[in-house]
């Protein structure tokens, strides 16, 4: 445990960070993961209507730091190519 006060600050902000962090991670997975399941049960039109939500959710992740650009856009291609 920390003893200095600037010390218990930071290990507040890093668990309420890490709060955060973890909630957003489970939200993209969980999106990626609906439209997995989409593709898989062949249903082309509504899982092309549900690319768009998940195209912004990867792009909010990379903006906030959450992943990077790169593998934003990477998963992106993957998963339009998926529908291809």
């Amino acid at each position: 445990m920390p003893i200095i006060k600037s010390a218990k600050k930071a290990l507040r902000q890093s668990t309420k960070r890490r709060k955060v962090n973890v909630k957003r991670k489970t939200e993209l997975k969980s999106v990626i993961k609906q439209f997995k399941k989409l593709v898989a049960e062949k249903k082309k039109e509504e899982a092309q209507k549900y690319l768009s939500s998940v195209y912004k959710k990867l792009d909010k992740s990379a903006k906030v730091n959450l992943i990077k650009k790169n593998k934003a856009s990477r998963l992106k291609s993957r998963l339009s190519k998926l529908i291809k």
